[in-house]
């Protein structure tokens, strides 16, 4: 009888724009990020702070460093301006299963732009591709697992629901730096 409950609670699942808007922010703030910091690594190699591994002549540098520094800030106008959602909404188990299955959908979809509609020419589109597909594969395996904790530990720590986004990104970006 419990089981009959079970199903007719999750066939109620509908599928909603705050849930999508959440995942799509925290996606796009982790790609934003780490293009940005890619691009200023970029710029420290250029400048010569950092000895050139990846670049081969300093105005290379700062030109890719342009690119990226504005690619990352267009990345990162979008959510703010756009998306406007701050918030992981993750207090019922419907909530649970439709972020994890946004997240697990969003990065899959990236993954397939990241891996097969980008073609690496040089050192710094190939480090780009890499840097998209760990995001993604972050996405996969560590944010299902936070979300998961995340419910579950949400009675007995009291976290506010704009706080778990903050907690849902610096993990995202710390986890994608884990896979790169």
């Amino acid at each position: 009888m419990n089981y009959q409950n079970f199903n007719s609670g999750l066939s109620k699942i509908r599928i909603e724009k705050k849930h999508l808007l959440s995942i799509s922010s925290l996606y796009l703030f982790s790609l934003g990020t780490s293009l940005l910091g890619y691009s200023v690594y970029l710029l420290f190699e250029s400048i010569g702070l950092i000895e050139q591994t990846i670049i081969t002549w300093s105005a290379q540098g700062l030109f890719w460093f342009l690119i990226l520094f504005c690619t990352a800030l267009f990345i990162l106008f979008i959510p703010v301006e756009f998306l406007n959602t701050y918030k992981i909404f993750n207090s019922t188990f419907k909530d649970l299963i439709l972020n994890i299955v946004f997240i697990i959908f969003t990065s899959l979809l990236f993954l397939i732009v990241f891996q097969f509609f980008l073609t690496p020419s040089n050192n710094i589109i190939s480090d780009i591709i890499d840097i998209g597909k760990a995001i993604s594969f972050s996405g996969f395996i560590a944010l299902p697992l936070l979300l998961f904790l995340q419910h579950n530990l949400i009675r007995t720590i009291n976290l506010s629901d704009n706080l778990s986004f903050n907690v849902c990104l610096f993990v995202w970006i710390i986890s994608s730096q884990i896979f790169l």
